[in-house]
This record gives structure tokens, C-alpha cells and sequence, in this order.
């Protein structure tokens, strides 16, 4: 179970992964060796899944986000597999949902214009079978942010730095 001083761990590393070990063990009161061993096991456990650098979209040229919410009248896992390795092959997708309600799937997409989503979206409905497809365009982004919200976890007391 995670402790608060797990949850002062991710929180830091949630901000800035670069950040050197000592100095994350500083921030949590642990020294070097206590604090990596912490950090290990919540990699291990599967609550750190990779550490990444985040990107400015501009400097990269794929300044356009597009979200694309997906219709289909197929809803069978034979389907969903297909579609999820259609989708797959795409590196425009960066992220790609099932959903509840009108809408069947969301992708929210990367390009550098309109002309390369379009080019996107003609290369997606010639591998595979859609009934509707509606994009919606972002025009500015107000937030964002890789971080999660750390509140919900349950925490236990913290261990000793022995036990860590």
C-alpha cells in the first residue's frame, strides 16, 4: 500500500522525473538509498509506468488537435481488436478511448494542419469500416497536464526508513 511519503515521491516525480534521487529523498525527509529503493517498488508495482519527456507540440510541428469521436454498428470483440491494430498503426493518435454513451470510440489526434488530418482521416476510413466519424478541432488549450491527482489513493502510515 502506498504511504503519504510514496505519495510525496510521485508527486515530485510527477512534476519533473529529472529530478536527481538524493534530491527527491531530501524533499521527503529519507536519504538516498531508502528513497530509490521506494521508488523501484512503485516501478516495479506497476504505479510508475515509464518516465517521459513531455514535448511542446509547436516545436515539433503538430500544432492541431483534433478529437475524433467514431460510430460504428459493429460492437464485437473481433471488432474492437481489429480496430484497436488499425488505430495502432497511426502515430497521429495519441490517445484512443471506448466510450459510454452517442459516441462508440475518441481519439484525440496530432497533426501539423488540417490538410495532414485530412490525409489521416482518408488513410483510417480505408482500413476500416466506420458509420460515423465528427471531428471537433481545439482551438486553444486552456490546460494540460500529465499529472495525476494523488488525493484518492488510501494512504497507510509511513514506514521507517529502515523499513523503506
Amino acid at each position: 500500500m502506498i504511504d503519504r511519503i510514496d505519495r510525496r515521491i510521485l508527486s515530485i516525480l510527477q512534476e519533473d522525473c529529472t529530478i536527481p534521487v538524493a534530491e527527491v529523498g531530501r524533499r521527503v525527509g529519507l536519504s538516498t538509498t531508502p528513497c530509490w529503493r521506494r521508488i523501484q517498488k512503485l516501478e516495479e508495482d506497476g504505479v510508475i509506468k515509464r518516465r517521459v519527456a513531455i514535448l511542446d507540440p509547436r516545436k515539433v510541428n503538430v500544432k492541431v488537435t483534433a478529437f475524433v469521436a467514431i460510430t460504428t454498428s459493429r460492437h464485437n470483440d473481433d471488432w474492437l481488436r481489429k480496430f484497436a491494430d488499425v488505430i495502432s498503426e497511426f502515430p497521429e493518435v495519441i490517445e484512443f478511448y471506448r466510450m459510454a454513451g452517442q459516441v462508440d470510440y475518441l481519439l484525440r489526434v496530432a497533426v501539423p494542419d488540417i490538410e495532414a488530418y485530412d490525409a489521416f482521416y482518408k488513410r483510417l476510413i480505408a482500413k476500416i469500416d466506420i458509420s460515423d466519424v465528427s471531428t471537433s478541432f481545439a482551438m486553444e488549450q486552456i490546460k494540460s497536464t500529465s499529472e495525476l491527482p494523488l488525493a484518492y489513493i488510501p494512504t497507510e502510515k509511513p514506514r521507517t526508513e529502515r523499513e523503506s
